[in-house]
């Protein structure tokens, strides 16, 4: 995959997270509110990924 894949892919999941994030903060629903939180990271990892791919021209 190339930066531009990895970014939006970071983008859908951060923005899934954060979803999920609020919902279960407002249903009282801790596990919910974890999984966003996750969700949320793991797109900041695609995002930093698809960084670094950029800076080293997609050769990783």
């Amino acid at each position: 995959m190339g930066e531009f894949t990895d970014k939006v892919k970071a983008a859908g999941n951060k923005a899934a997270g954060a979803v999920k994030d609020a919902i279960g903060e407002h249903t009282n629903n801790p596990e919910l509110e974890a999984e966003g939180e996750a969700q949320k990271a793991k797109g900041t990892a695609q995002d930093v990924k698809g960084s670094v791919k950029g800076a080293l021209g997609d050769k990783i």
